[in-house]
Formats: C-alpha cells, structure tokens, sequence
C-alpha cells in the first residue's frame, strides 16, 4: 500500500506540474497573440497607451515563440500539445517574414559605387557621455559623419577639449528650444558643410540639425534626429514627431538624404514603417546582418535607434558601441552611395 501510495501521489505531482506548465505556455502564446496583433495596428493607433512598449519587444517574443514549440514538442503531458505547437509554429513563421530583412540582405544596387562614408549616431544622454571615449570611437572606428542627441553645451565643451575638431571639424548645433527632448541634437563631419540648418523641418521635438556633404560628386544630406518617447505622458508628441519625419518623404530628389538618430521607435511600431514609406530604408532591417539592440546599454532588448536613407543608398558592417555615461549604445555602419 506505501508504494502504491508513493505512485499514485507521484503521478498526482506529475499531473499538477503538467497543468501548471500547460496552463504557462498557452497563457504565454495568448499573450503573444496579443502582441502581434498590436503589432498590425495601423500608425495613427499603435501610440495609446502601453502599445508601444509592447510591440518594441516582438522580437523577443519571437524566441519566445520558438521556445514554446520546441516544449510543446518534447513534453507529452503538455495539454493539446500539438495545438499549441502548430500556432507558434504560425507565430515564428510570420515574425520571420516580418523580420526577413535582418536575416537576408536586400538587393545591391546596380549603380557603380560612388563613394563610401562611415557614420554614427549616439545618444549622450543629456550630455552626461564620456566625451573622450566618444573621441576616441571616432578615431579608432574612423568615423566621418556623427550624428548625437541629448547633447548639452558642457558635453560640447568637453568634446572641444579631447580634440573632436581633429577628425570632425565641422559641425551643426541649434539652439536650446523648449520642446528639446533632453538636449540638442548634433551634426558633425569630417567633410565641409553645405545649406546647413539648424532644423530641417518643423517638429514638435528637438530641432533636426541638417546639412549637405559632397561626396565624390553626390551630394548626401544628413541630419540628426530625435523625436520623443512614447511614455504615456508623450504618446501624442510620440506620434506627432515621428509624422513629422515622415513629411520628407515628399521633399526633393536631387540630392539623397541620410537621417541618423534616437528614434525612440523600432522597425516593429507602424508609426516608424509609415515614417520610412516607399522612400526610406532602415540600415538595420536591410543589412541582413541581424538586429542591433541600442538601449538599454547594460542589457538592450530594443533597436530604437536607427541609419535611414534614401534609394541608392545601401549601408553594412553595422555595429554597436557601448560608452561610458550613456543609457544607449552608439550604432555605427558603412553606407555605400551609388
């Protein structure tokens, strides 16, 4: 009687833990679901409230979904197994397709190459980064156009004195406005400057600080961006300022443009995909070479800053930094002008 006691208690555990687990993966797929479906939301609904921040997270949710499949297909006791294996199953595949540019490179231009430049983009987080590492990533990485945010007038100051001028000599700065989403945003190049502004457009955040290159004959506008995050209390400024980017879409195209920034958004938000259109490309989500997690720097899960260009453009080698004083890591790549 004690050991058909001790079995059937055993088998009791087994059935509860089994529940437990059953009960775990099926409420973590519903959940998932959910965020996917959030995720389809059109760009003028995919900034109320906790959207945002959810769909950020998709990727993970991604790995997550994998996860559950493989469990799913492993363990017998888990209830309706292959249900559940199946519908994550769907759910990696469409998060692949959505994801299919970070894996394979889009098509190389036809055009001969014209030119190559290495660029970066770096919030300082309100000019508290360590201004002599960020010198020395521009000299160790040969950085030639650097876009930052959150800048402050001590962090130029600071940057002045660790010899920025040496390999970037030329810059942009607005003045501090109220709408400044934690600082100025910066341009500097190691090339002369033409049609500089110090806003490129009207935004309701911080100014974008733009400017003309030449290079080897095609001239390339840069510019530097911020728009706010879509905390609750700024999800309409979140919207407002990313439709706003979107606006150049309509501009010129006699030269190409390159805007460089905290976006405070990923490829995953409808708001940044409305934001790039048929016009602009994400470096990240086209280089093929998987996804670059900017922020938080100690442990990132999200890619919210971005290099977008226009056609005839095409970027690689991207990378990451991580410098001192920041809560995001620097985002570097090569952009191939044809």
């Amino acid at each position: 009687m004690t050991r058909l006691g001790d079995v059937q208690r055993n088998e009791t555990r087994c059935e509860t833990r089994s529940t437990l687990l059953t009960v775990l993966l099926w409420l973590a797929t519903a959940v998932i679901v959910v965020a996917m479906l959030l995720r389809m939301l059109p760009n003028n609904l995919d900034g109320k409230r906790y959207v945002p921040l959810v769909v950020a997270l998709i990727p993970w949710l991604g790995l997550l979904s994998a996860v559950i499949a493989v469990f799913a297909l492993t363990i017998r006791r888990i209830g309706k197994r292959r249900m559940l294996a199946a519908l994550s199953a769907v759910c990696v595949v469409i998060q692949v397709a959505w994801h299919w540019g970070y894996i394979v490179p889009a098509a190389s231009p036809a055009a001969q190459p014209m030119a190559t430049v290495r660029v970066m983009t770096f919030n300082t987080k309100q000019g508290v980064a360590d201004a002599q590492q960020i010198v020395e990533t521009i000299r160790e990485e040969h950085i030639e156009v650097l876009a930052m945010q959150e800048v402050s007038s001590d962090l130029l100051n600071r940057l002045n004195d660790e010899g920025i001028a040496d390999y970037l000599p030329y810059s942009v700065t607005p003045q501090l406005t109220w709408h400044d989403n934690g600082g100025v945003n910066v341009l500097y190049s190691a090339y002369p400057l033409q049609e500089t502004t110090e806003n490129l457009i009207p935004i309701e955040s911080s100014s974008i600080p733009a400017a003309t290159v030449v290079l080897n004959g095609r001239k390339v506008r840069f510019g530097s961006v911020h728009p706010f995050s879509p905390r609750p209390r700024n999800q309409g400024l979140w919207n407002k300022s990313l439709d706003s980017i979107a606006q150049l879409q309509h501009y010129g195209n006699n030269e190409s443009y390159v805007l460089m920034g905290d976006f405070n958004s990923t490829w995953d938000h409808a708001s940044f995909r409305y934001l790039l259109g048929d016009r602009f490309t994400d470096a990240g989500q086209s280089a093929g070479e998987g996804l670059h997690m900017t922020f938080p720097a100690v442990f990132p899960i999200a890619e919210i800053d971005h290099i977008i260009y226009d056609k005839g453009v095409r970027a690689a080698d991207l990378a990451t930094k991580r410098i001192q004083g920041s809560d995001h890591l620097a985002l570097l790549a090569t952009l191939t002008i044809a």
